[in-house]
């Protein structure tokens, strides 16, 4: 009756044996270690960064206890781990000078940092520790308020130069088109010219809304962007400052930086295990810009290249391959005329491009500047920390009118990717200031752990002492299932590689208050059985199996709470609604599968049993 197949005990086994495995990295905590990144957007960390690194601390009697390689999207960056905080200090030093020649313009960011120690077994079958959040770990905390209506501005700007370009090549005659505040105001002479310049504007720019008025002897027309026109630039805005900082804070060297929007037009940054805030400041308040000149390429300006001198009205630069070139001073377009990059394939050859969307300004520009260079070079510059670098330097095929730009050329799939996202999150799409901002240092992070983790344990230990004392065996198989789901609830954090705040150690320990209740009402219905007077076989049967429907129905109140918090939370809350709903599910699997196959196999091959050890059964008396 209380015995349980094979298969069912080997799924228990197993679940044992990977809570185990995958909650073990926990507990090796961090080593020193020194992380390398790009200093600039253009610089590519490879795999071939990671040998170099241990190339040059090898020839220095250095050995790192290991290194790794790792891409966050399309940035990467190198990791290696050292015995000691000397070894560590030492190293950077070596690498920063061998990595940067030239400490005035670092191509690579040499940053100190923690790494996991789990050992390589570990690591192999893919168990890593949970992250520590910036309450636990230290670091700083940023608060970004963005400017939208300095998008809407930009955006304005915009459609005020789309318009006049629009009615130029319609040959409508116009007085004026300019920004009015948060409107684009168009002024006519005559009341036909305004009435076709509205129908033509309304047919070719869907996203505005036109009025017409007169005012004096001028007709007038003001447009107004679409309440979902505002709503999609304000969230264009958002997300193009939101992938802008992950470029720039990969700077830091942090590994696990938390980066998402709060509310409309807010922005959370948090950085753990930084510390250095003037540092993060000046990070994330770069400025990155984008320039377009014409090469010249004639035989003087060669000459004078090969002999390193640079002529009057030009300037030299280099490309990402670090071939110098010769650009006009002249600039012919920034990124302020950009509206969008994005990675494509040519209809006919197939081969990778980026694909280019100016503004009417730009595309106005762009169109006579390739009208009258076919067969000339064009360069598109990044500028950072007022350090100018090459992107690309097509040649010109054909005018290329409209606005849509195609650059092709030698170039794999992930280098448009990587060119695309240069040229869309160079610089920020709209301001942002810094409203708030925390420092948490180290010490209070491990105070911070010390103190959960007592507050953990104190009370496991104190849940343990009471179950064992009121249902003595019982209670003893419920503890081993309680330490069954803290043991499965960190393995499944860890597989997920989630983030442990101060609300999710708050959330372990709420989870082991209600994953007791289960065993409550299993040991508490397996009494009732008793009381009634059916033997212990049967008792421990129909506890179970009677006890299931009360606890999924609390249980499932629960977790629809957690559902919630996990849908509607931000931040802290949302990390507490994670601990707690894993914590329901594997305290339930616990509860009902674990402490029964614990009963089961003590007592499932017991056919005479005439007691078991639950406790006091207190039975009604006989009148």
């Amino acid at each position: 009756m209380n015995r349980y197949p094979l298969w069912k005990y080997l799924i228990v086994l197993a679940a044992v044996i990977i809570g185990v495995l995958y909650t073990l990295p926990n507990f090796y905590g961090e080593s020193p270690a020194v992380q390398i990144a790009g200093a600039k957007t253009s610089v590519k960390v490879e795999h071939d960064t990671l040998l170099r690194a241990e190339q040059v601390l090898e020839q220095n009697g250095i050995q790192p206890m290991a290194g790794t390689f790792e891409m966050n999207g399309p940035v990467g960056a190198v990791r290696l781990r050292f015995e000691s905080t000397d070894i560590q200090l030492a190293a950077k030093d070596l690498l920063e000078k061998a990595l940067n020649p030239d400490p005035a313009n670092p191509d690579y960011t040499v940053a100190l940092n923690l790494m996991s120690a789990t050992p390589g077994w570990l690591t192999a079958l893919g168990a890593h520790p949970m992250y520590l959040g910036l309450d636990l770990r230290g670091g700083v905390h940023f608060l970004l308020q963005v400017d939208m209506q300095g998008a809407l501005v930009s955006r304005y700007d915009s459609v005020a130069s789309e318009t006049r370009s629009t009615l130029r090549d319609a040959k409508i005659k116009f007085d004026d088109v300019e920004r009015a505040g948060q409107a684009v105001r168009a002024s006519f002479v005559t009341e036909a010219e305004r009435d076709a310049a509205a129908d033509l504007l309304r047919r070719m720019m869907p996203e505005m809304q036109f009025v017409t008025a007169r005012s004096g002897d001028q007709w007038q027309l003001t447009g107004t962007l679409t309440p979902s026109a505002i709503t999609q630039v304000q969230d264009n805005a958002l997300k193009q400052n939101i992938q802008t900082l992950h470029n720039r804070i990969n700077e830091l060297g942090v590994a696990e930086p938390i980066i998402q929007q709060q509310g409309g037009d807010r922005i959370v940054v948090q950085l753990p295990g930084v510390q250095d805030v003037a540092k993060a400041k000046e990070i994330l308040g770069r400025t990155a810009t984008l320039e377009i000149h014409m090469v010249d390429e004639s035989p003087a300006a060669q000459a004078a290249l090969a002999s390193g001198k640079v002529p009057f009205g030009l300037v030299r630069y280099n490309d990402r391959e670090g071939r110098p070139l010769l650009l006009r001073r002249q600039v012919i377009l920034t990124g302020e005329n950009l509206q969008d990059a994005q990675p494509g394939r040519d209809q006919q050859t197939q081969q990778p491009t980026v694909n280019l969307t100016l503004d009417a300004k730009g595309s106005r520009i762009f169109r006579d500047v390739t009208r009258d260079n076919i067969g000339r070079r064009m360069a598109i510059v990044l500028f950072e920390n007022n350090q100018g670098e090459i992107v690309t330097a097509p040649v010109i095929r054909s005018e290329i009118p409209g606005g849509h730009v195609q650059i092709s050329g030698s170039m794999t799939a992930q280098e448009a990717a990587d060119v695309s996202l240069l040229l869309r999150a160079g610089s920020l799409a709209a301001p942002m200031q810094i409203i708030e901002e925390r420092t948490i240092g180290p010490s209070l992070g491990a105070a911070n752990i010390k103190q959960g983790f007592d507050s953990t344990l104190w009370g496991f230990t104190a849940i343990a002492i009471f179950i064992i004392a009121y249902y003595h065996l019982f209670g003893l198989f419920s503890t081993l299932g309680l330490s069954f789901n803290v043991l499965l609830l960190l393995a499944v954090l860890s597989m997920l590689q989630a983030t442990l705040t101060l609300p999710g150690i708050a959330a372990i320990a709420l989870t082991l208050g209600m994953a007791i209740d289960a065993n409550v009402l299993i040991n508490e219905r397996i009494r009732e059985e008793l009381r009634a007077g059916l033997p212990p076989q049967q008792a421990i049967h129909l506890g179970f199996d009677r006890a299931w429907a009360t606890i999924f129905d609390s249980n499932l109140t629960s977790l629809i709470v957690g559902i919630a918090l996990l849908a509607f939370g931000t931040g802290p809350v949302r990390g507490f609604a994670v601990v707690h709903c894993i914590g329901i599910l594997t305290s339930m699997f616990s509860s009902v599968v674990g402490v029964r196959a614990l009963a089961n196999l003590w007592y499932g091959r017991k056919r005479k049993l005439k007691s078991i050890s639950i406790g006091q059964v207190w039975k009604p008396k006989q009148d």
